[in-house]
């Protein structure tokens, strides 16, 4: 029988880490909900979800270290899964009203507001995938569960550094906007996987093969 991965589900003050914890459960994964550094950084893969404002995510995350954890495991190229607000800290910059915030800066570029006749995007969408990607292996056709009202609607990619560039997955709401990024030990999606149905629970599982 294989050895079920560990992963820890970073609590640092944001909502829905009990249904996140339970969709990597039952995609196949042993899951701890906990702020302990040691643990997060020894664990097989980290998830890192977030819901509401930018700023107090950031505020919340820097409570736990989450930042440091974050970056000492890429380092070391250990897994790293971002979902909604907890992938858009994953880039430099995020810009709600007047409120202009750092992030964790893993990634080049802003998150600000949609623009589209509808706000908040809510409800299923299709994406983009680029070719070859691992984490939309077999569901690369489906729609995904969305709930947000800002973006990255850019994703800068310096094509001259001597690295792969990050795989961009695109959807679109009123404009183009960044839905998944696989970049390395990092990935992130804007959607929820844990309320996209049977896609979420194979992007998990694709994730979790990764481990």
């Amino acid at each position: 029988m294989a050895r079920r991965p560990r992963v820890v589900v970073l609590d640092y003050g944001s909502g829905n880490l009990r249904s996140a914890q339970r969709a990597l459960e039952r995609a196949g994964a042993d899951v701890v909900v906990t702020d302990d550094r040691e643990v997060a950084l020894s664990c097989d893969g980290l998830a890192v979800p977030g819901v509401g404002a930018f700023a107090a995510c950031m505020r919340g995350l820097r409570a736990v270290d989450g930042p440091r954890i974050i970056d000492r495991r890429l380092t070391g190229g250990r897994p790293v899964l971002g979902v909604c607000v907890g992938m858009q800290v994953l880039f430099e910059r995020g810009v709600e009203g007047a409120e202009e915030s750092q992030g964790c800066g893993q990634w080049p570029g802003v998150v600000d507001r949609l623009t589209a006749p509808v706000v908040p995007h809510m409800g299923w969408n299709t994406v983009a995938t680029p070719p070859g990607s691992a984490l939309f292996a077999g569901v690369e056709a489906e729609r995904f569960y969305f709930v947000h009202s800002y973006a990255a609607r850019s994703f800068p990619i310096d094509v001259a550094a001597p690295f792969h560039p990050p795989a961009v997955t695109w959807a679109e709401h009123g404009e183009p906007f960044v839905a998944a990024v696989e970049n390395g030990a990092l990935s992130a999606t804007q959607f929820h996987p844990e309320k996209s149905g049977d896609a979420g629970a194979t992007l998990l599982q694709n994730w979790l093969g990764q481990l």
